[in-house]
């Protein structure tokens, strides 16, 4: 397989969202990007919409360049994302429709519709055959596997389960159905410590399938219920829940990615990225309340390999701050995982070629 190439422009502090704009341009041309895009193709742009309270998400200042240059290649392009697994206005296709309008994801804006990937509540899959270690088929969303191309734009952050929110995650978690969501978490069971529980009940008010209740002042969480969709570790400010992190996350990046491959396989040349190394943030941008970025802003990336996109935004990091992502985030997780799982599948090439735009 041909050593992919990773495209990559600088952005400095205090530019605005229409210079950046202009070096989404720039990178789309000179990554090539239009080659995945033929003439009257449904293009998907995938994109996450950000939660409310959240600050940090991409603007849809971010996207509009993308979805012009799609346009330029006389496709249809489309935005889109899926329904969560969590208690959210992202939860349903409906107010997952209207929050992105709020958020200013709009035709006027964006010059694209807005096309939720898995219909109403989550259910509108397709059962895709993959080579996969652990699956063999897994459950995509219907929308995803229908477009005839697509451009995945990541916003890059860490992350309290996989380590690193990159193109994988956004492909793999971001595309799977409700069914392939739960086939994902499946292994992360998530255990409440009564040493540190406070008796808050902030979890079980949470909890998407009510599987808390708190025991003499302390929450439980019943296991044959629990969906491993990890709400109520994000929203627990006491450190009182937790996971096996060592077993349940290296087993739930293999599964990701493997949902990933799912997405993208029978497009060969079909897809595109950006991974926008901006404003990155400990957690990804489910998170209902604004963070901090860790470090200043570094740059944007583009191409057409998922594992070599993320593999360079890992050691971008390393490179621009002097600390690896895991450092700066979550310590106990390894984020090189998904990566190596994604070369292992066929999903990509580690190895990249690095072109400075």
């Amino acid at each position: 397989m041909e050593i992919p190439k990773v495209y990559f422009t600088e952005v400095h502090p205090g530019e605005d969202v229409n210079q950046i704009a202009e070096r989404v341009t720039q990178l789309f041309e000179k990554a090539n990007l239009a080659k995945c895009i033929k003439p009257n193709d449904l293009t998907a742009v995938k994109v996450h919409f950000g939660e409310r309270g959240n600050v940090t998400s991409l603007k849809p200042g971010y996207i509009a360049p993308v979805v012009k240059a799609i346009r330029q290649c006389q496709a249809h392009p489309f935005l889109t994302d899926t329904c969560v697994l969590y208690r959210s206005i992202r939860d349903n296709a409906p107010s997952h429709l209207s929050f992105a309008h709020e958020q200013g994801f709009t035709f006027k804006n964006i010059g694209a519709p807005v096309v939720i990937a898995d219909g109403l509540t989550g259910s509108d899959e397709v059962t895709v055959e993959i080579p996969g270690q652990i699956f063999k088929e897994v459950a995509i969303a219907r929308t995803a596997r229908e477009a005839n191309s697509m451009i995945v734009v990541t916003h890059v952050t860490g992350h309290m389960v996989t380590g690193l929110g990159g193109a994988m995650k956004n492909l793999g978690m971001g595309f799977a159905s409700r069914k392939g969501k739960l086939r994902q978490h499946a292994t992360m069971k998530p255990r409440v410590s009564k040493k540190y529980c406070t008796g808050c009940e902030v979890c079980v008010t949470h909890c998407p399938v009510n599987a808390i209740e708190m025991v003499q002042g302390k929450a439980e969480i019943h296991s044959e219920i629990c969906i491993g969709c990890g709400e109520c570790v994000t929203v627990c400010r006491f450190d009182a829940i937790g996971h096996d992190w060592n077993r349940d996350s290296l087993e739930l990046q293999k599964r990701m990615v493997e949902h990933a491959l799912g997405v993208v396989i029978g497009k060969k040349e079909r897809v595109g990225y950006f991974n926008f190394l901006l404003s990155i943030t400990k957690d990804c941008d489910c998170i209902t309340f604004p963070q901090k970025p860790l470090f200043p802003d570094i740059g944007i990336l583009a191409g057409t390999d998922p594992v070599a996109m993320d593999a360079a935004s890992l050691n971008l990091i390393q490179e621009r701050t002097g600390k690896s992502l895991r450092e700066w985030a979550y310590s106990h997780i390894d984020p090189w995982i998904q990566i190596a799982h994604g070369e292992a599948i066929g999903l990509g090439k580690a190895k990249y070629e690095w072109v400075q735009v």
